[in-house]
């Protein structure tokens, strides 16, 4: 005989607060209402800092040329003063995993905060949405609109809405663009209707993609597509600060007059007003739990703390908090985890900055020709090879080519030659054999740059040497 487990059959639906589903979950479109608080103005002045720094970096210029561009044509990038290879391309790759430790710091520290007040999703999702209400009025009108049947009126917001978000993604694909190709020529181009193909296509791409992911998909994008909020999780702990609804505050909720006694009607701090259910560009419900959908913006907490001041309770109910505060202790911010992140992340920093610092602004690459060796007119064993020259620096530079520590060897051809910013030339030399050949073939041998203007700086490159063997 199998044992059961005693089960009994409860009403699910406590009357004081009846289960309603959020936007999120019902599936409808999300209208965030508008709020004000610490965490809102926070995230304007974050946000303001990245609208500026995005739209107006590519407009500064740096001697004779963009300050910060990606010059595809020529497999360059300019940073101020600073002007990276493709050889150099490594450096970057470093920056981006130093980049990733910095995300896994913070979110160890403090959740998902970058996608609140940082990602490119939040920020422009924020301004469409700011956008939507100056057209459309606040969240009951537009949910007002959306119902209503159309007209002139209901045609002319939503056609100045979808024509302002169109020209802010047009304005944003122009600047990302005008990062990969000098944004003067290509404001003038399209000003002028006169963009090249490959231009267009860019500018049309980005502008489509900004404003599907910024005006329709919002917070789809954060629930369904954004890989990180897949893997955020694993990286918490009891310690990690989180948007937080402190239940054993809160619980149970109702709605009750100012001054009222609402501990004696079993009433927590909650008034169940769902204005944290409102302002959240998410559409979730806070006090259902850490959820996936959360973007740890804050919004929530800045109603709900408006609530609390109208009835004088204390702020907080909603906070950024840990598991072990809610829970009654106490968060421990210097832990082994995030101190060893953030180790991790000062160590690559200063290894990165070493490594900027200390690298050649020189490049000498060397190609041994693919015959073995020949013999010239004078009789000497000679063989061939291009020299690739880069200079990496932002100023003119002389440069003198010689052998190392190679005393029966000597190299033939032009030996000095003047590059200009940025340029980069082939050159071809030969090396012939002037005294007793090595004792073994090939004999490794060694190419030297060096600079004419600044002699400490140089750079060799290291090749072989062929010869028939003696006998």
């Amino acid at each position: 005989m199998t044992d059961r487990i005693p089960a009994t059959l409860i009403d699910s639906i406590d009357p004081r607060n009846p289960i309603r589903l959020t936007p999120a979950q019902a599936g409808g479109a999300i209208h965030t209402r508008s709020f004000t608080g610490l965490f809102r103005n926070l995230r304007l002045y974050g946000a303001g800092t990245l609208f500026l720094l995005f739209f107006g970096t590519p407009w500064l210029v740096w001697g004779d040329h963009q300050a910060v561009l990606w010059d595809l044509s020529n497999s360059q990038i300019y940073l101020f003063g600073l002007t990276l290879w493709p050889q150099d391309f490594i450096l970057l790759s470093a920056l981006l995993i130093i980049a990733a430790f910095g995300l896994f710091f913070i979110t160890v520290l403090a959740g998902r905060v970058w996608c609140g007040y940082t990602c490119p999703q939040s920020v422009w999702t924020w301004l469409f949405m700011w956008v939507e209400k100056t057209v459309e009025g606040e969240r009951n009108q537009r949910i007002k609109l959306d119902a209503a049947p159309w007209s002139l009126n209901k045609l002319w917001r939503r056609s100045a809405k979808h024509g302002l978000w169109l020209a802010a993604s047009l304005l944003t694909a122009l600047t990302f663009v005008g990062y990969l190709t000098p944004i003067r020529p290509l404001a003038g181009e399209l000003l002028s209707f006169n963009l090249a193909l490959s231009s267009g296509f860019w500018l049309v791409f980005f502008t489509t993609l900004t404003y599907l992911n910024a005006g329709w998909m919002r917070e789809q994008v954060c629930l369904h597509m954004c890989p990180y909020a897949r893997f955020q999780s694993v990286m918490f702990d009891h310690n990690t600060l989180n948007v937080a609804y402190d239940s054993r505050r809160g619980e149970g909720r109702g709605s009750r007059k100012k001054g009222a006694d609402y501990q004696a009607e079993g009433l927590g701090d909650c008034l169940d007003c769902s204005l944290c259910v409102q302002v959240c560009p998410t559409g979730i419900d806070i006090r259902d739990g850490l959820q996936l959908a959360c973007i740890s913006c804050g919004a929530c907490i800045d109603a709900c703390d408006s609530v609390m001041d109208k009835m004088d309770y204390p702020r907080g109910l909603v906070r950024y908090a840990s598991e072990n505060s809610l829970a009654g202790g106490k968060t421990q911010l210097l832990r082994p985890r995030l101190l060893g992140y953030a180790a991790t992340l000062l160590l690559m920093l200063g290894a990165f900055v070493w490594a900027l610092e200390t690298r050649s602004l020189v490049s000498l690459d060397v190609a041994k020709d693919r015959t073995m060796f020949r013999e010239n007119s004078l009789g000497q064993i000679e063989n061939i090879y291009s020299l690739k020259v880069i200079n990496k620096t932002q100023q003119a530079h002389r440069y003198t080519v010689a052998l190392a520590d190679s005393a029966h060897l000597e190299l033939q051809g032009a030996r000095e030659l003047q590059l200009a910013p940025g340029e980069m030339r082939s050159l071809a030399v030969s090396v012939v054999l002037t005294g007793e050949p090595a004792a073994s073939s090939p004999e490794p041998i060694s190419f030297r740059l060096t600079d004419r203007d600044e002699p400490s700086s140089s750079v060799s490159t290291a090749s072989i040497f062929v010869a028939p063997r003696q006998r």
